[in-house]
């Protein structure tokens, strides 16, 4: 059997035994294959250390990389900078905050127009408020004797429905007529899809009021930026009220 073909055949996958009975209070029995994952990260790491300390140890004190010029030792250890604070200018960052007012403003546009779909599709919808539904009769004994499921012409169980009421010709037409056990969970579908709808309605109205307040914010902070002589009021409300800004007056040509 050639070696390529010895490859290729399926071998049987040996077991390792699991951690004894009596062991079990030391935990899971280490298999090899534990072993030697733990030991190349130990053996990983000690050669890590072992580099950084001949690394130390080999050191020229007298040599000069350019990048110490920038550099500072505090103590006789080294102070890495993290910030830059002067990487781009006052007009640069005016831009980019122009870009991101752009960018959210472009996003409260379009949560808009979503919210207005959703809103027309909702439209024919009933709303979760409460409503009656009067209906005049001639008399008295009229109104004793007056059936609402007759009057509608459908189910006794789709009574309190306001909205999409089918009639008993359509529910006949669908074999669902006089149906007791499809009737109220037509019902309860229905229910449930209008109030996923309307959550959906209330989450997108939410969503949109926040990039609007998030539009408004960085307009302002781009004007803070902007400078020109404004000054901080403090609002009315108490310490959690909204800062006023006043700006100085200034001639326009």
């Amino acid at each position: 059997m050639s070696s390529a073909l010895r490859k290729v055949i399926k071998r049987r996958t040996h077991k390792e035994r699991s951690q004894p009975n009596e062991r079990s209070k030391f935990g899971l029995l280490e298999k090899h294959k534990d072993y030697k994952q733990r030991a190349k990260n130990f053996h990983a790491k000690q050669d890590a250390l072992q580099n950084l300390q001949q690394k130390a140890d080999e050191r020229n004190p007298d040599e000069f990389y350019f990048a110490m010029e920038g550099s500072r030792t505090r103590g006789g250890v080294h102070q890495a900078s993290h910030g830059q604070a002067n990487k781009y200018k006052q007009g640069q960052l005016i831009s980019m905050k122009t870009q991101d007012i752009g960018h959210v403003r472009q996003q409260s546009q379009a949560e808009a127009k979503r919210l207005e779909r959703l809103q027309s599709r909702l439209h024919m919808l009933g709303a979760p408020a409460e409503r009656r539904h009067q209906v005049f009769v001639d008399d008295e004994p009229s109104a004793r004797s007056f059936d609402p499921a007759a009057f509608f012409e459908t189910d006794k169980s789709l009574l309190d429905r306001t909205y999409n009421r089918p009639r008993l010709a359509q529910l006949e037409a669908a074999n669902l007529a006089h149906d007791a056990a499809d009737a109220p969970k037509l019902a309860d579908r229905a229910e449930r899809r209008r109030a996923s709808a309307y959550q959906q309605l209330l989450d997108r109205q939410q969503r949109h009021q926040q990039l609007a307040t998030l539009t408004a914010d960085l307009a302002l902070q781009k004007e803070l930026m902007a400078g020109g002589g404004v000054r901080k009021m403090k609002g009315r409300g108490g310490a959690k009220a909204q800062p006023i800004y006043k700006w100085r007056k200034e001639r326009k040509r």
